[in-house]
């Protein structure tokens, strides 16, 4: 039975973190002509922990919304700037790079995707390389979005790989972070955006789990569709493992850094509880990777006992049907001299005796349960 999904929730887009409507800025200037592709990189500024509002920016720094514009606004105010681009082009990245003077290693893995979760540190910048994840239950498919996060000064900026440019970020149920962790610094969105995604593989794993009893069911059924159901969907586990393992080793070099970059106690105990949670999911992914490899063992055993019982029959039935036909062969040969073969009664005695030991096989066969 497949889950269904409210219009609330596929329209519900993912934000690191969550803000009121109030809070977005308009897309980025580019300055390109009308009929050029729509710009990727939206703005946010948070001060004091909360989104500052269109207007108010509009009132404080007026004119074209730039990336440069709203990093330098925030550094000048004390504010956050939260720019998040969606499946950016090269010219994007390099401009971005060319603001925030990115070294070329980083400005090459934010134009790449297809990158293992992991941490790493450019001078002063913070590069984090994350997995979110969202289940489509109809096609029984994982589907992984992959997030670069870069934490600069008081900038802090995503990038989205993996899914189809324009389509809706994945959802991910989370309560919203209190603006007082928020206001900690720039280090609280990446540790905002780790608990929205390690809480968003928590439906996941509900959702597949569903299949995996639907699976389950099959299998005992002796659906023949079973064990390729199951080839499918533990590659799709084998994938959130992949997103979900390298994930603690990001986390653990986050928590080591607590000294060396005096993160405050609330952030560190933050974090303490999004690794909590992602130990759980971690261990949770293991078991349901372990409960399908051990319905394809039992598949492969009730497949075994099937054809073991199918080759019961199969032998009984060609015994019974061996034993005629041999008398039969033995009485063709066409010998001068055989026996019975001037006997009045040779041919009655023939046929009876084909039935008797036929029957008695069939006898024996069903006796003994393979017929």
């Amino acid at each position: 039975m497949h889950r269904t999904r409210t219009a609330r929730q596929e329209d519900r887009m993912y934000r690191i973190p969550s803000r009121p409507q109030s809070g977005r800025r308009r897309p980025a200037a580019a300055g390109t002509d009308a009929g050029a592709p729509a710009p990727t990189a939206e703005i946010t500024e948070y001060r004091g922990g909360v989104p500052v509002s269109a207007e108010q920016q509009a009132t404080e720094h007026p004119g074209p919304q730039t990336v440069a514009a709203a990093i330098e606004h925030a550094t000048r105010t004390g504010s956050i700037a939260l720019v998040t681009y969606d499946h950016p082009d090269e010219t994007e990245i390099t401009a971005l790079a060319e603001t925030l003077s990115l070294p070329p290693l980083l400005v090459e893995d934010l134009i790449h995707g297809k990158q293992r979760p992991k941490l790493e540190r450019h001078g002063d910048a913070l590069f984090a390389v994350v997995r979110a994840a969202a289940y489509l239950d109809d096609q029984e498919d994982v589907v992984l979005t992959e997030l670069h996060v870069v934490l600069q000064g008081r900038t802090v900026v995503v990038v989205r790989h993996g899914a189809e440019r324009g389509a809706p970020w994945p959802t991910i149920d989370h309560t919203p972070v209190p603006p007082e962790v928020l206001d900690l610094g720039p280090e609280s969105f990446l540790y905002a955006m780790l608990d929205q995604v390690v809480d968003g593989y928590g439906p996941v794993l509900d959702g597949i789990e569903v299949d995996v009893d639907e699976i389950e069911r099959q299998v005992f059924t002796g659906d023949d569709a079973a064990p390729e159901r199951i080839y499918r969907l533990s590659g799709e586990v084998i994938d959130l493992q992949r997103a979900v393992v390298p994930l603690r080793a990001v986390v653990a070099r986050l928590r080591r850094g607590f000294d060396t970059h005096a993160v405050p106690r609330a952030l560190q105990d933050y974090l303490q509880d999004v690794d909590d949670h992602l130990q759980r999911v971690a261990e949770h992914v293991a078991e349901v990777r372990d409960s399908l490899e051990r319905i394809l063992t039992v598949n492969a055993t009730l497949v075994g006992q099937r054809q073991n019982e199918d080759m019961k029959r199969i032998s009984s039935w060609a015994a019974i049907l061996f034993t005629p036909t041999l008398v039969a062969a033995i009485y063709g040969m066409n010998f001068a001299w055989m026996p019975e073969l001037a006997w009045h009664w040779g041919y009655p005695a023939s046929i009876v005796l084909m039935l008797v030991l036929g029957l008695g096989l069939f006898w024996a066969f069903k006796r003994r349960g393979w017929l």
